[in-house]
């Protein structure tokens, strides 16, 4: 079957499912403390629904799978969804975005049904600013999930994922990096994106990839860069002693969209092309009126042919998403 290629020649290997829109933290560059409205159980898709997608995606190329939200910890019987992702033919990369604060009792059950990567987002190895910034005291939890993680070594590699905020994340860079330097996981910096719900967001609050990495080598000394795939979000260095692995994903100052191979489906059944859409191709609504595969992959292939140049984040007169990240899926 040809593969799944959109208008500017870019082949789509890689699809980020949300399996709920609700979380159990209120990160303040996500969500508001309070106010969000929930999807109703019925209006989410169900873990047979998500499959069949997967199953139709999958013989068009696409390989890569991620599970995100929300917190994708707390959909039900989430292994069950992992174990029928894994035994589908073509997936050859399932993995898994999680705040890990259920980590600990759910990493076992995971690895056994078929997950093999998983990112953990932290911001903070202060108590007290993990709280403020997550509006949770839930530090110690989440410690607790990624020891727990990496007692499977099947589950790598293990990336710590940090949103990068000017005038809260200078302060953490230190730890986070030692942190990158004591154990088995991939640190990595996400440069905020336009992307939260109370829509605060301006171009000033954005802390660069380019300056949090000279905060480390300012520290540690120059850090020596590492080949990634041509579609990887994430520039990837080490430290020149070679001990522990850093990321940076600069959306903003550095995009790679001219690279990009990922569409998204949220959990109500919504493809989206880009993180910045302002469109959405419905999913859901032909799954429940008997669509078949065939019909299912003619809908995918028009969606993804619209799909975007660039995200426009830097260009003038640049409009929103019109979802918060907590709705469209980490």
């Amino acid at each position: 079957m040809d593969p799944l290629v959109d208008a500017w020649g870019r082949e789509i290997k890689s699809v980020r499912i949300s399996v709920t829109d609700k979380c159990n933290f209120r990160c303040t560059y996500c969500m508001p403390a309070e106010g969000l409205e929930w999807l109703g159980r019925d209006e989410i898709l169900s873990f047979e629904e998500i499959a069949r997608l997967v199953g139709v995606l999958a013989r068009l190329g696409v390989d890569e799978v991620r599970l995100t939200g929300g917190e994708p910890l707390i959909r039900r019987d989430l292994p069950t969804l992992v174990g029928m992702l894994s035994a589908t033919a073509g997936v050859r990369d399932l993995s898994l975005t999680t705040n890990g604060v259920l980590l600990d009792r759910l990493a076992r059950p995971l690895v056994e049904a078929g997950l093999q990567r998983l990112n953990v987002s932290l911001d903070s190895l202060n108590h007290v600013r993990f709280a403020e910034i997550t509006r949770r005291d839930a530090l110690d939890a989440v410690l607790r999930g990624l020891e727990e993680a990496e007692r499977y070594p099947e589950l790598r590699p293990i990336k710590v994922n940090c949103v990068a905020v000017k005038g809260f994340t200078e302060t953490e860079v230190p730890a986070l990096a030692e942190l990158a330097r004591r154990k088995p996981y991939v640190v990595r910096f996400i440069e905020f994106m336009p992307l939260d719900a109370d829509q605060a967001w301006h171009e000033d609050d954005v802390l660069t990839g380019g300056e949090i990495r000279a905060i480390i080598e300012a520290s540690h000394g120059p850090l020596v860069e590492l080949p990634a795939k041509a579609s990887s979000t994430a520039r990837r260095f080490r430290f020149a002693d070679g001990a522990g692995e850093l990321g940076f994903v600069n959306p903003v100052s550095e995009p790679f969209c001219s690279s990009c191979d990922r569409i998204r489906l949220t959990a109500d059944g919504q493809l989206r092309t880009c993180l910045f859409s302002r469109r959405e191709w419905d999913l859901k609504k032909p799954l429940r009126e008997g669509a078949s595969d065939a019909e299912l992959t003619q809908l995918l292939r028009f969606a993804v042919r619209h799909k975007e140049l660039k995200h426009r984040i830097n260009d003038p007169g640049f409009v929103r998403a019109s979802r918060s990240m907590s709705q469209i899926g980490g």
